[in-house]
């Protein structure tokens, strides 16, 4: 089965639309010139106009350095009409990310890329969980997957995907594999479930799993001609359990839980 994220990113839509709107902007802020940044963007300006969202892209040269981007970032969402921030990744070579996102108040981090929203979430006290996180747990809920039984693959440990979805994971399956850089994808053939984000086309193939197998891919893969590509390639898909297909698979979801996020830091109960 085929999971259509922009179907279940409109369900996740037409729910916030009947919550009270948020008040505040949403702060986007673009670093260089990066296309893929600027495509995430323009999704996630979709989605706010949708909503009617006063979504705010404000772009900072990378000839400020770290130093100076940092400064500019802090200047932009301390405002108390900014009611949550994003800086949109990747930033530019040379560029420190950690030192830049750690601008970003944990109250106004709808990514949860920060040090200390991250540090929250690891000790389950944040108000917002990572995006890929409610991602991963909106497809799986959809399918009804009982993660208890299962043996989990998780494929790329970044800070985007693979970092925060295996800490969500760990004592919610049967058995969990955290797979970094240099590990053997053999495993990947006793998995029920396989999570990926390395952002490499075709690291994972249908020949390397299990019938049955259910796979969540987040990564995307430009080639020189403008094609997109996941890390999974879907030949013979039919022998899986379901699959996200890219584009059109987790991108929708996740942006839609972004947005689902900055909806609970800007609610006055929160």
């Amino acid at each position: 089965m085929e999971i259509d994220g922009h179907a279940i990113s409109k369900e996740i839509i037409e729910h916030l639309k009947e919550l009270p709107k948020p008040e505040k902007i949403f702060a986007a802020i673009l670093i260089g010139e990066d296309s893929r940044s600027i495509s995430f963007l323009r999704q996630k300006e979709q989605v706010a106009k949708e909503l009617g969202i006063d979504f705010r892209l404000y772009e900072l040269a990378p000839e400020l350095g770290n130093d100076g981007l940092r400064q500019e970032v802090r200047r932009l969402v301390k405002k108390s009409s900014v009611g949550g921030a994003i800086v949109q990744l990747p930033l530019p070579e040379g560029i420190n990310s950690s030192y830049v996102l750690n601008a970003i108040p944990r109250e106004k981090d709808v990514d949860v890329l920060s040090e200390r929203a991250l540090g929250a979430f690891y000790k389950n006290r944040n108000p917002v969980l990572p995006p890929a996180v409610v991602t991963v747990k909106t497809i799986l809920d959809k399918v009804s997957f009982d993660l208890a039984k299962a043996d989990v693959a998780v494929v790329g440990l970044g800070t985007l995907v693979g970092r925060p979805v295996g800490l969500w994971l760990t004592g919610k399956c049967k058995e969990l594999h955290l797979l970094g850089r240099n590990s053997d994808l053999a495993i990947l053939s006793t998995a029920d479930i396989v999570i990926s984000g390395v952002g490499k086309a075709g690291v994972i193939r249908v020949d390397m799993l299990k019938k049955g197998v259910g796979v969540i891919d987040f990564g995307y893969y430009y080639f020189p001609d403008g094609e997109v590509s996941g890390d999974f390639s879907p030949d013979k898909a039919e022998q899986l359990s379901f699959y996200t297909p890219t584009p059109g698979g987790t991108g929708p979801i996740l942006v839609a839980e972004l947005f689902r996020n900055f909806y609970i830091l800007t609610s006055p109960g929160k």
